[in-house]
């Protein structure tokens, strides 16, 4: 399989170099999701914020129910959108981890 003792070097420092691309990539996908969750829950605490004003300001009982419905329903397509949004980044962290280590695949199997 390997010829001589530089070829094996030359395999293992491939792959060294492919895991560190690896990490790279998901090191960064990372801190954007960090990023992403960060500024998610800070709109969100405002939005609770303001929520809980309006309802403490409520004159009826009417009206504060409406404030809870109007922030429950807001709240939760913004949990929805953000969601969906993390997902995609996690969905494109996986594909962009791999990419580095399908061309070493395809060295291993002699595939291309």
């Amino acid at each position: 399989m390997y010829q001589n003792f530089e070829e094996l070097q030359k395999v293992g420092k491939d792959n060294v170099d492919v895991a560190l691309k690896g990490f790279g990539v998901a090191s960064k996908s990372f801190q954007a999701i960090a990023a992403k969750v960060a500024d998610y829950q800070k709109k969100s605490f405002e939005e609770g914020t303001v929520a809980l004003e309006k309802l403490i300001g409520a004159k009826t009982l009417d009206k504060a129910i409406e404030v809870q419905s109007d922030y429950c329903k807001t709240a939760y397509e913004g949990f929805v959108a953000e969601a969906t949004k993390i997902g995609e980044i996690y969905a494109d962290l996986a594909k962009d981890t791999y990419k580095p280590f399908e061309g070493a695949i395809a060295k291993a199997t002699g595939s291309k």
